[in-house]
């Protein structure tokens, strides 16, 4: 399976990613669910095609929720979620197509971890689920003739075999909730190449986490849910490019900081600079604020040249996925 995705950014409010030449594989539009008097997740919309997408948001913040109405676990109250053009809830033939990893621990504590992975099988219809139940194992790195009951196994393992159950029937659309949680650094780097190789080949993998420099390494494509509401949805360094209430902030380092910031500071779009000492073994720096930050890039080398400053390095500090997110979802 091969598909191609293209998305388009939207800033904080947005609703959706716009579909290029592959159809979305999942799509809401408009959907809430409340508790009595708690909303949980309010008027969301956006679509994902094939790949892996990160789905981000503090805690509270309805991911879960929103996960559960996706895999059809639990209804919309307003609103449409559709899966592979069905409604998850109420087509079985489309629950059969989706891998769900739960957040929660609750698995058949008299099973082993072939006999659980074996009966996710069985309940999915798969042709040879002694087979699957194995190769599902042999995956996720587990054995699948360990004789011990799934409590006995350490929190990392059990969240292995609950992928491996979500495999089990080789789905087109995975959504996992906090996957990576208590796994050590070698299997979190597995399971992050797994995702982004499933993703590769075509499926639809939406991976919620709160691990923010893990959720780098998935990729660029991100949805971030604050207050139950979409923040935003697209790729993390477009988002942060349309944030105009928002000043880049740009490390200069030189062997003439005092002298580039007087010449900096002059220039249009740039707001403020502030002088950085020179730690040991590197140059001093300048720490700018700009309305523009191409637009800075292009005239920091003329700059350089008025000031007589020779340019080191040049690093923006606050394009990554942890500045994108705490923009997005503070108050």
């Amino acid at each position: 399976m091969s598909a191609s995705w293209s998305s388009a950014p939207t800033a904080p409010g947005g609703s959706s990613w716009v579909p290029g030449s592959a159809a979305p594989m999942i799509e809401v539009a408009g959907a809430s669910k409340w508790f009595g008097d708690v909303v949980a997740v309010s008027e969301v919309s956006f679509a994902v095609g094939p790949g892996v997408t990160a789905l981000l948001g503090p805690n509270g913040a309805g991911k879960s929720t929103l996960l559960r109405m996706l895999c059809g676990l639990t209804a919309a109250d307003q609103g449409t979620v559709r899966v592979l053009g069905a409604d998850p809830r109420t087509d079985l033939a489309v629950r059969g197509r989706i891998g769900i990893v739960p957040q929660q621990e609750a698995v058949f504590e008299a099973l082993d971890a072939y006999g659980f992975v074996r009966l996710a099988a069985v309940l999915n219809g798969v042709p040879d689920p002694d087979a699957a139940a194995r190769g599902a194992l042999g995956i996720v790195e587990l054995d699948p003739d360990d004789p011990r009951r799934i409590t006995a196994y350490s929190k990392g393992m059990r969240q292995r075999v609950k992928v491996a159950q979500a495999l089990v029937n080789d789905p087109d659309v995975l959504v996992l909730d906090e996957p990576l949680t208590g796994l050590d650094p070698r299997q979190r780097g597995h399971m992050i190449e797994l995702f982004a190789r499933l993703g590769a080949e075509g499926r639809c993998v939406l991976v919620s986490s709160h691990v923010l420099d893990e959720v780098e390494r998935f990729g660029s494509r991100v949805l971030v849910v604050a207050q139950g509401r979409l923040a935003a949805t697209g790729d993390f360094h477009a988002i942060r490019d349309l944030m105009d209430d928002r000043p880049h902030k740009i490390r200069v380092r030189t062997d003439k900081p005092r002298e580039l910031a007087t010449v900096l500071v002059e220039r249009v779009g740039v707001l403020g600079v502030t002088l950085e000492p020179p730690a040991p073994g590197r140059a001093g720096a300048v720490v700018v604020d700009t309305t523009d930050a191409p637009a800075f890039r292009r005239l920091v080398a003329r700059a350089a040249r008025h000031a007589g400053a020779t340019l080191w390095e040049i690093t923006p500090l606050d394009d990554d996925l942890e500045s994108v997110f705490r923009y997005l979802v503070q108050p």
